[in-house]
């Protein structure tokens, strides 16, 4: 799988061009639109005229009530408003204006010569503030500069929220190709698997069905799903390090002498070894490497017990009884599931994690004797891993 950098880099050129192009975009749009509120009328008029003859829209009122209803049914660019207006005050009505609409300037207009007054309306979020009587090019070039910070305003607004749909796009590609490569290791996996099966024909499909049975008691377990992808792998590669071994060990038709039996017990080791030097494979490792380990402390390599045996080794370590009680072996026959619960019973609290053997006991045999029958059908046309979405049902 391909990762589509030519497609990435268009994502984020588009968006570092945003902010150049809306610039040029803005010279388009319509004339400014703006909302004078005073409550004297010829002061309205005076100030509509003066905007109206620089080609602004302007629109006037004398109370406050008025102006919300105005700002909310209108797309205004800038508000100039009285400090003192009727039903009202005009500082108040900016601080409504501006929690509603942060990006709409609000111009003060006052006669009130008191400096104070004026910063103080600044500091609760006007723009800028003029004083009556007002000079013609002071009340036009505060309103060019409240215009001219509010495209600002929106430029940044609109290329911020162009950039983080680029980001997020740019993620998603990365999300897929990412998953496409966790796809691509598991198929890999899954023949590296195969290629022990067949190296020990005695155990042909075991690696598959422990799985299955891994993942499905997982799952009762109530284990996050990113943790039962690496248990899975972890019990899919769990005797990968006997592919050190000699065929003359594997294939043995009768019981290994004491030298061979260590040889044998090195496998965990082979296999931890083989595994932790792949990046992605470092947690799973950890399950191959104690996969033999027992709750009591009598397993190897390490005689761990109890909790210093990962969980994911724990919850394999029932689904690898299970199968090896319900397979064939040229020394026994196959065992029924039912027998093979009742083994796994008896061993709790010594070769296994009482909790995971109580969970394992309310798994109904139907759910075990379906996934055996599922993975000898189907193990040609579907993934092991796939079981990890699959519910289970318990036994109340």
């Amino acid at each position: 799988m391909t990762l589509n950098l030519a497609g990435l880099e268009v994502l984020i050129g588009a968006a570092v061009s945003l902010k150049t192009n809306a610039r040029a975009d803005a010279r388009l749009h319509r004339a400014a639109r703006i909302l004078v509120v005073d409550g004297e009328a010829h002061v309205r008029a005076m100030i509509g005229a003066t905007l109206e003859s620089q080609g602004y829209q302007v629109q006037t009122t004398s109370n406050g009530s008025k102006a919300i209803e105005m700002v909310e049914e209108n797309d205004f660019d800038l508000v100039l408003t009285e400090i003192v207006i009727q039903d009202g005050n005009g500082i108040a009505l900016m601080e409504r204006i501006r929690g509603q609409q942060p990006q709409l300037p609000v111009v003060m207009v006052t006669a009130i010569h008191d400096i104070s007054v004026a910063i103080d309306s600044m500091h609760r979020g006007a723009y800028d503030y003029v004083l009556k009587p007002f000079e013609r090019e002071r009340l036009l070039g505060t309103v060019q500069r409240a215009l001219e910070y509010r495209q600002t305003l929106q430029e940044n607004h609109s290329y911020q929220q162009n950039l983080e749909m680029a980001v997020r796009a740019r993620t998603e590609l990365l999300r897929q190709a990412m998953e496409d490569i966790e796809t691509s290791y598991d198929i890999t996996l899954e023949a590296l698997g195969d290629a022990l099966d067949l190296k020990d024909s005695e155990t042909e499909g075991h690696s598959k069905r422990v799985t299955a049975y891994t993942i499905a008691l997982a799952r009762a377990m109530s284990v996050a799903s990113t943790e039962i992808k690496v248990i899975a792998r972890g019990a899919f590669l769990h005797d990968i390090g006997k592919m050190a071994l000699s065929d003359e060990i594997l294939r043995k038709p009768g019981p290994l002498t004491a030298e061979e039996q260590t040889a044998m017990r090195r496998h965990c080791a082979n296999g931890y070894d083989m595994l932790r030097k792949i990046p992605f494979l470092r947690e799973v490792a950890e399950i191959v490497f104690t996969h033999q380990e027992h709750y009591d402390g009598g397993g190897y390599p390490s005689g761990l017990r109890g909790s210093e045996i990962p969980i994911g080794a724990r919850i394999f370590a029932i689904a690898d009884a299970l199968d090896a009680i319900t397979s064939e072996r040229p020394y026994r026959k196959a065992r029924s599931f039912e027998k093979a619960r009742k083994e796994i019973q008896r061993c709790s609290g010594t070769q296994f994690d009482p909790a995971v053997v109580e969970v394992f006991l309310k798994v109904p045999i139907e759910v075990w004797q379906e996934l055996r029958t599922q993975i000898g059908e189907q193990s040609k046309r579907l993934s092991t891993f796939d079981i990890v979405n699959r519910p289970i049902q318990k036994e109340k």
